[in-house]
């Protein structure tokens, strides 16, 4: 593939996950927990890593992250999607790299997504210097299971409508 499309492409793709990153946030909060969210723009860095592979799947986590926060105007949870996005991501390439004739993409994703809200909690409970935030931690790992299969079969989906053309 031309480098041109697959920048084109992959443009594609961070302006689809910032547009689901500013979906999910102008939607009711569906959980009664701190933090919790969809994590539908996910769905993208899977791909991404699925696609093009862990460098340019990082690529996009990280500017989907840093351009969905400065379109939302949520710099202060900026610190937080960032370190998520970039900590699941490399744990999603290195199960795909090494371990995708185990699990399928839902595993994937799940693992992602329950790295995600490991992550998020540790790095709340750094800088706001209070540890009893893992008290959401069961409830924050069950809803990452849940939507974890629900973006992990969203991304499978996608893939296997997208015509070969685009990877």
């Amino acid at each position: 593939m031309k480098k041109s499309y697959k920048m084109v492409f992959l443009s594609l793709l961070v302006t689809i996950g910032i547009v689901l990153h500013i979906f999910e946030n102008m939607l009711p909060l569906p959980f009664p927990i701190p933090g919790a969210k969809l994590g539908l723009a996910n769905i993208i860095s899977l791909l991404a890593i699925v696609l093009y592979g862990y460098k340019d799947g990082l690529v996009v986590c990280v500017l989907r992250c840093i351009l969905g926060a400065a379109l939302s105007s949520s710099f202060s949870s900026l610190l937080y999607s960032l370190s998520g996005g970039i900590l699941s991501t490399i744990i999603m390439a290195g199960a795909y790299k090494y371990f995708k004739n185990i699990f399928s993409l839902v595993g994937i994703s799940i693992l992602g997504a329950v790295t995600h809200n490991f992550v998020q909690i540790t790095v709340a409970a750094i800088v706001l210097s209070t540890f009893g935030l893992y008290i959401y931690l069961p409830y924050l790992m069950i809803l990452g299971l849940i939507m974890g299969l629900f973006t992990g079969l969203a991304a499978d989906f996608v893939r296997r409508s997208l015509p070969t053309f685009f990877y």
